[in-house]
Protein backbone atom coordinates (compact mmCIF):
# COMPACT_ATOMS: atom_id res chain seq x y z
CA UNK A 1 0.00 0.00 0.00
CA UNK A 2 1.68 3.21 -1.17
CA UNK A 3 1.95 6.01 1.31
CA UNK A 4 0.46 9.33 0.34
CA UNK A 5 2.68 12.27 1.11
CA UNK A 6 1.30 14.63 3.74
CA UNK A 7 3.28 17.55 2.33
CA UNK A 8 1.63 20.03 0.02
CA UNK A 9 3.37 21.25 -3.13
CA UNK A 10 6.08 23.84 -2.60
CA UNK A 11 3.99 26.52 -4.27
CA UNK A 12 1.17 26.06 -1.75
CA UNK A 13 3.62 26.19 1.13
CA UNK A 14 5.16 29.39 -0.17
CA UNK A 15 1.88 31.15 -0.86
CA UNK A 16 0.34 30.24 2.50
CA UNK A 17 3.11 32.12 4.27
CA UNK A 18 2.07 35.80 4.50
CA UNK A 19 5.71 36.87 4.70
CA UNK A 20 6.28 35.66 1.14
CA UNK A 21 4.17 38.46 -0.32
CA UNK A 22 5.99 41.01 1.83
CA UNK A 23 9.29 39.63 0.57
CA UNK A 24 8.14 40.17 -3.02
CA UNK A 25 7.29 43.80 -2.23
CA UNK A 26 10.57 44.26 -0.36
CA UNK A 27 12.44 43.00 -3.42
CA UNK A 28 10.60 45.53 -5.57
CA UNK A 29 11.44 48.30 -3.11
CA UNK A 30 15.10 47.28 -3.19
CA UNK A 31 14.92 47.36 -6.99
CA UNK A 32 13.59 50.92 -6.88
CA UNK A 33 16.51 51.93 -4.66
CA UNK A 34 18.98 50.21 -7.01
CA UNK A 35 17.42 52.00 -9.97
CA UNK A 36 17.87 55.41 -8.32
CA UNK A 37 21.44 54.56 -7.34
CA UNK A 38 22.32 53.47 -10.89
CA UNK A 39 20.63 56.53 -12.34
CA UNK A 40 22.75 58.77 -10.11
CA UNK A 41 25.92 56.85 -11.02
CA UNK A 42 25.14 57.22 -14.72
CA UNK A 43 24.54 60.96 -14.28
CA UNK A 44 27.79 61.49 -12.35
CA UNK A 45 29.67 59.43 -14.94
CA UNK A 46 28.29 61.57 -17.78
CA UNK A 47 29.07 64.73 -15.81
CA UNK A 48 32.69 63.68 -15.22
CA UNK A 49 33.16 62.48 -18.78
CA UNK A 50 31.95 65.86 -20.11
CA UNK A 51 34.28 67.71 -17.68
CA UNK A 52 31.37 69.47 -16.03
CA UNK A 53 29.81 70.64 -19.30
CA UNK A 54 26.44 69.00 -18.69
CA UNK A 55 24.00 71.19 -16.79
CA UNK A 56 23.78 70.34 -13.13
CA UNK A 57 20.38 69.28 -11.92
CA UNK A 58 19.47 71.25 -8.83
CA UNK A 59 16.45 70.78 -6.62
CA UNK A 60 14.76 73.00 -4.11
CA UNK A 61 14.57 71.60 -0.55
CA UNK A 62 10.82 70.96 -0.90
CA UNK A 63 11.39 68.90 -4.02
CA UNK A 64 14.15 66.89 -2.35
CA UNK A 65 11.84 66.15 0.56
CA UNK A 66 9.11 64.93 -1.78
CA UNK A 67 11.60 62.82 -3.74
CA UNK A 68 12.73 60.98 -0.63
CA UNK A 69 9.15 60.65 0.63
CA UNK A 70 8.07 59.17 -2.72
CA UNK A 71 10.71 56.44 -2.59
CA UNK A 72 10.13 56.01 1.13
CA UNK A 73 6.51 55.02 0.39
CA UNK A 74 7.78 51.62 -0.71
CA UNK A 75 8.16 50.58 2.91
CA UNK A 76 4.43 51.22 3.47
CA UNK A 77 3.60 48.56 0.90
CA UNK A 78 5.92 46.09 2.60
CA UNK A 79 4.42 46.81 6.02
CA UNK A 80 0.88 46.44 4.69
CA UNK A 81 1.80 43.09 3.15
CA UNK A 82 3.25 41.98 6.50
CA UNK A 83 -0.07 42.62 8.23
CA UNK A 84 -1.50 39.78 6.18
CA UNK A 85 -5.21 40.54 6.51
CA UNK A 86 -7.35 40.52 3.40
CA UNK A 87 -8.00 44.27 3.61
CA UNK A 88 -4.30 45.03 4.10
CA UNK A 89 -3.44 42.81 1.11
CA UNK A 90 -5.90 44.76 -1.07
CA UNK A 91 -4.41 48.08 0.03
CA UNK A 92 -0.89 46.72 -0.58
CA UNK A 93 -1.96 45.53 -4.04
CA UNK A 94 -3.48 48.87 -5.07
CA UNK A 95 -0.80 51.07 -3.49
CA UNK A 96 2.06 48.85 -4.66
CA UNK A 97 0.67 48.66 -8.20
CA UNK A 98 0.41 52.44 -8.28
CA UNK A 99 4.03 52.76 -7.13
CA UNK A 100 5.21 50.25 -9.74
CA UNK A 101 3.42 52.11 -12.53
CA UNK A 102 4.59 55.56 -11.42
CA UNK A 103 8.20 54.45 -10.91
CA UNK A 104 8.26 52.65 -14.24
CA UNK A 105 6.83 55.63 -16.11
CA UNK A 106 9.28 57.95 -14.38
CA UNK A 107 12.19 55.67 -15.22
CA UNK A 108 11.15 55.36 -18.85
CA UNK A 109 10.74 59.12 -19.20
CA UNK A 110 14.19 59.59 -17.65
CA UNK A 111 15.45 56.96 -20.07
CA UNK A 112 14.06 58.87 -23.04
CA UNK A 113 15.99 61.91 -21.83
CA UNK A 114 19.23 60.28 -20.61
CA UNK A 115 19.58 57.06 -22.60
CA UNK A 116 18.13 53.60 -23.12
CA UNK A 117 20.17 52.12 -20.27
CA UNK A 118 18.14 54.17 -17.77
CA UNK A 119 14.85 52.92 -19.22
CA UNK A 120 16.14 49.34 -19.22
CA UNK A 121 17.22 49.70 -15.58
CA UNK A 122 13.73 50.91 -14.63
CA UNK A 123 12.07 47.98 -16.33
CA UNK A 124 14.55 45.45 -14.96
CA UNK A 125 14.78 46.71 -11.39
CA UNK A 126 11.24 47.98 -10.80
CA UNK A 127 8.77 46.54 -13.30
CA UNK A 128 9.93 42.92 -13.34
CA UNK A 129 9.88 42.38 -9.55
CA UNK A 130 6.80 44.62 -9.33
CA UNK A 131 4.79 42.42 -11.67
CA UNK A 132 5.83 39.35 -9.68
CA UNK A 133 4.83 41.08 -6.43
CA UNK A 134 1.46 42.05 -7.90
CA UNK A 135 0.87 38.46 -9.03
CA UNK A 136 1.88 37.04 -5.63
CA UNK A 137 -0.39 39.49 -3.81
CA UNK A 138 -3.30 38.69 -6.10
CA UNK A 139 -2.76 34.96 -5.62
CA UNK A 140 -2.63 35.46 -1.84
CA UNK A 141 -5.90 37.43 -1.88
CA UNK A 142 -7.60 34.74 -3.96
CA UNK A 143 -6.50 31.96 -1.58
CA UNK A 144 -7.63 33.84 1.55
CA UNK A 145 -11.30 33.19 0.99
CA UNK A 146 -14.44 34.61 -0.49
CA UNK A 147 -14.63 37.79 -2.52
Amino acid sequence: MPLKSQLRPAQDLAMNNPNTVALFWLTTAAGAVLFVAFQLFFYVNDFVRAHGATPAITFEPDVLWMFSAFYGCWIVTVLLALIGTRKAQWVALVFGSLLVVLNTLGGISDGLRDGWHIAFSAVFFITLPGVLAIAATWRRIKTQGKW
